[in-house]
């Protein structure tokens, strides 16, 4: 129970609020008109203008209710509490307006914003305020209070463990993609690596016959390749997870006509190659048949009705580019999509090796995916 506490207490701000918007001023314009109104029209209530600024006042508070939730509660409810104290002691009968209902905002903003503290701290004012209900003889409505102002904080308390946790499964799906990008990485200069120490053993066995420079060249050239080899498994192994390097070949823009071949009976994939597709450095080979894989899938999966998936890969001097759409109703990433967590990591992907990748519904129906990538990036 100790450690729950403590963890509660340590618990940081939520980083990186969203900002003030037009939602804010207009909450505080909507408070304000609704208590002149009320404080104008309702016939039982006395001291008007106290009752007005009682709520105007701390109403404005609200313009910082993600940024500073704790302040703008305790401003709320010490106000609030106020109202009470002038209805029990000075006036015949209460200044305490309705539009004060905004106060049930103030502990949800507390634990949906704030720290562990900041809640803690809250829930201190929130008792206050019904102990001094409860010191007025309003037992009835402390009472009743309780379960308005705690549901709440436990909605603002949900809610932010729900953000929390989609948070932590978006940066494992952008970690996962990072693995797997080092992984091809590795593989990719692996095979080549290998193949060089290859090349420099067949070159020492044959040096005997040439000059002492190309024997020197061959051993240098072994000695580094195989030194560079057995670094890169050693940097990379923690990824592996005990995994064994796979020295084969990645797959590149050539094997991106493959994956319309094993559409099998869905929608009928078309796959167009153009421009200068030739030297294109493994990595981006690579990252371009993943994109294809992952955006020709999703498609298969989601798009309802899909009777056509176009493919095409373009290249130019600098850059190449790869557009994946379908005619279905429905996107890939919309609302058939279980999580939309595969945008994630192929937009991670595509941001690695410092290209773009954007995605949403097409003019004419359907869902394009376009990426492009510069012909010579580099993991990031």
């Amino acid at each position: 129970m100790r450690d729950a506490v403590r963890s509660f207490l340590a618990e940081p701000r939520v980083p990186d609020p969203p900002a003030r918007d037009w939602r804010d001023w207009a909450l505080v314009a909507v408070v304000v008109t609704a208590a002149v109104l009320e404080g104008i029209l309702r016939e039982d209530l006395v001291w008007r203008a106290v009752a007005i600024v009682l709520v105007a006042i701390p109403a404005f508070t609200l313009l910082w209710l993600r940024t500073n939730p704790l302040l703008v509660l305790a401003v709320g409810f010490a106000f609030h509490t106020v109202g009470e104290l002038v209805t029990q002691v000075g006036a015949e009968a209460s200044v305490t307006l309705s539009a004060t209902a905004y106060v049930l905002l103030l502990p949800y903003a507390v634990f949906r914003w704030g720290s562990g503290r900041d809640a803690a701290i809250g829930l201190v004012f929130v008792v206050g305020h019904f102990f001094t209900t409860l010191v007025n003889g309003n037992v009835v409505d402390a009472v009743i209070g309780v379960p308005f102002l705690l549901l709440p904080a436990a909605l603002g308390a949900s809610m932010r463990y729900r953000a929390s946790s989609k948070l932590r499964e978006t940066d494992q799906v952008r970690l996962r993609e990072r693995e797997r990008l080092a992984r091809e990485l590795h593989d990719t200069v692996a095979h080549h690596v290998s193949a060089i120490a290859i090349q420099a053993q067949a070159g020492r066995a044959v040096a005997a016959s040439r000059p002492d420079a190309a024997w020197d060249a061959l051993e240098i050239i072994e000695q580094e390749a195989s030194r560079t080899l057995a670094e890169m498994r050693t940097m990379v192994g923690v990824l592996r997870d005990g995994e064994a390097p796979d020295l084969a070949p990645q797959r590149g823009v050539a094997d991106i006509e493959r994956l319309a071949r094993s559409a099998g009976d869905g929608p009928r994939v078309d796959v167009e190659l153009s421009g200068d597709l030739d030297g294109l450095r493994p990595l981006v080979e690579a990252a371009i048949y993943r994109l294809a894989q992952e955006s020709i899938t999703n498609a298969l999966r989601h798009a309802r009705h899909a009777t056509r998936i176009s493919v095409r890969v373009s290249g130019d001097y600098d850059r190449v580019r790869l557009t994946v759409r379908d005619d279905g109703e429905a996107s890939p990433f919309g609302a058939g999509s279980p999580s939309g967590y595969g945008l994630v990591g192929m937009t991670e992907r595509a941001t690695l090796l410092g290209g773009t990748l954007d995605a949403g519904p097409s003019s004419g129906g359907g869902w394009t995916i376009d990426a492009v990538l510069p012909r010579n990036a580099a993991a990031t």
